[in-house]
C-alpha cells in the first residue's frame, strides 16, 4: 500500500501529536561526576528532585521522510552515524514497518517479499535534542522530519519543520497494521498475457488476461467455456503465467 504525504509533511502516521512515553532515559548531567557530589557545591537536598527531573528525557517515535526506495539504506546509515556521533543512547530504534508479500513471477513461481506499509518513510524512536535532530537530518537520503512548519517572518521564505512526536495510538496502529495485514501478492501480469488456471473450479483452463486488480489480488481473464469466451474473475494464487 502506498500512502503519500503533502509537502508540509503532515501524513497519516502523524495525525495526532499526543506525547508517548515509550522509554525514559536517565541521562547524566553535563559535567557531573562523583567528586561533584562530595564537594561543598553539591546540589541541596531540597532541589535534588528538580535536578533529577532535568536529567530524565523521554524517547518518542518520530516519522522521517526519506528518498524513494532508500528506506533500508537510511536505516543502516543512521544506525552507524548514531554510534559515530555518540548519540546511540538517544537514537534508540529505527524501524521500517513492513508486511509480508508474495511476488508471482512470469514462470509461475512465487517469491516471498516484504512490502512497506508507508513507502518513503522510516520511524525513529529517539530523545529529541539538537544533536539527535542534526544526526537524522544530515543523514544522506533523509528529506525531513514529519511535523508542523514554523512560519518565518518573511512570507516568501519557507519555515522550519518542527518534528512532531507520534501519539501512542498512532504507533500502536502502525505496528498492528503491519502485523495483521494480509500478505500482498504482486504479479508480473498485464492485459493480453496468457494464463493457466491452476486451482479452483476452472482448473486447467487457459485464458487471456483482460484486467488486473493488484490491490485486490485478483484479475479477470477470458476463458473458453462451452465454446464461448467468458470473463472470469480469478485470484492471483489460482493462476500461473504462460510463456
Amino acid at each position: 500500500m502506498s500512502e503519500t504525504l503533502s509537502e508540509s509533511h503532515v501524513d497519516p502516521v502523524a495525525s495526532a501529536a499526543e506525547p508517548m512515553a515509550d522509554a525514559v532515559l536517565d541521562l547524566p548531567a553535563a559535567g557531573a561526576s562523583s567528586s561533584d557530589n562530595a564537594s561543598s557545591d553539591a546540589i541541596p537536598s531540597d532541589t535534588s528532585a528538580e535536578a533529577v527531573s532535568e536529567k530524565r528525557q523521554v524517547a518518542r517515535w518520530y516519522a522521517v521522510q526519506v528518498a524513494s526506495s532508500c528506506e533500508k539504506k537510511v536505516k543502516a546509515t543512521l544506525e552507524q552515524r548514531a554510534v559515530t556521533l555518540g548519540v546511540d543512547n538517544r537514537i534508540l530504534e529505527i524501524e521500517i514497518p513492513q508486511t509480508p508479500g508474495v511476488k508471482l513471477k512470469k514462470d509461475g513461481s512465487r517469491q516471498s517479499t516484504e512490502e512497506k506499509v508507508f513507502p518513503g518513510y522510516v520511524l525513529v524512536r529517539m530523545v529529541l535534542d539538537e544533536d539527535t535532530m542534526m544526526a537524522v537530518r544530515s543523514t544522506p537520503n533523509v528529506i525531513n522530519f514529519v511535523g508542523a512548519e514554523e512560519r518565518r517572518a518573511t512570507a516568501r521564505a519557507r519555515g522550519h519543520i518542527k518534528p512532531r512526536p507520534l501519539s501512542r495510538q498512532e504507533v500502536d496502529r502502525i505496528f498492528k497494521r503491519a502485523a495483521e495485514k494480509k500478505p500482498v501478492v504482486k504479479v508480473d501480469l498485464s492485459e493480453g498475457d496468457q494464463i493457466l488456471v491452476t486451482a479452483g473450479p476452472f482448473k486447467d483452463f487457459q485464458g487471456e488476461v483482460i484486467e488486473v486488480s493488484g490491490e485486490r489480488n485478483k484479475l479477470k481473464a477470458l476463458l473458453s467455456i462451452f465454446g464461448r469466451e467468458t470473463p472470469v474473475e480469478l485470484e492471483f494464487a489460482q493462476i500461473s503465467k504462460q510463456s
